[in-house]
């Protein structure tokens, strides 16, 4: 279930029966020469859908833009500095924890995020008691590197051994290239898009 594409009476409902909402987030930011610039959000969001259709959870929007500031000097590179982050996150989990949402599982796709978003819980933390929300005590966030799963570390050993890198390495452009394909025969067999189009 996607938030974006729920009515407010599916959200009520999905609330019956959970309480969390897992949010991927990544960066827009260089991937070397071939890489995307979204490459960061776009694995993100690919993890994310697949946790939450495996597990039922809600999946927020992804969050796109990150703390990038040490690749500025790249065209197309977008960053937030982490002030701004760290607002941002507050204001996604402040008026869903209003709703009654409790867990909040952020699947990252960028190591510059990190430290923004440990702190950005701490600040959500104190935002949300300083509301006196009645379920402020049951407010939990946390991150998921999805690029440091042993799942991923292992099958990346497998695939590229000691070729695989730290920043755009083969695995993180194999899941954008297959998202894509993904995206385009969707796009082929969906005749409402081609009328939009």
């Amino acid at each position: 279930m996607l938030l974006h594409l729920c009515t407010w009476p599916e959200v009520e409902d999905y609330l019956t029966r959970s309480r969390g909402i897992i949010f991927p987030i990544g960066s827009t930011e260089q991937h070397g020469p071939t890489g995307l610039i979204g490459t960061d959000a776009i694995c993100a969001e690919v993890v994310a859908r697949g946790v939450g259709k495996a597990t039922g959870a809600l999946v927020g929007p992804t969050i796109n833009v990150g703390m990038a500031l040490h690749h500025m000097a790249f065209p197309g590179s977008i960053s937030l500095r982490p002030s701004t982050l760290i607002a941002l996150i507050q204001d996604y989990v402040k008026p869903l924890a209003c709703n009654g949402f409790e867990r909040f599982y952020f699947i990252n796709g960028h190591g510059g995020n990190v430290a923004s978003l440990k702190a950005a819980f701490s600040e959500t933390y104190a935002a949300i008691f300083d509301a006196s929300l009645p379920n402020a005590d049951n407010v939990r966030c946390k991150v998921a590197n999805w690029y440091k799963s042993e799942a991923v570390k292992s099958l990346a050993a497998q695939l590229y051994g000691d070729q695989d890198g730290t920043h755009a390495p083969p695995g993180s452009t194999q899941m954008v290239a297959w998202a894509r394909i993904q995206m385009w025969q969707r796009q082929s067999t969906d005749n409402s898009f081609m009328r939009w189009r």
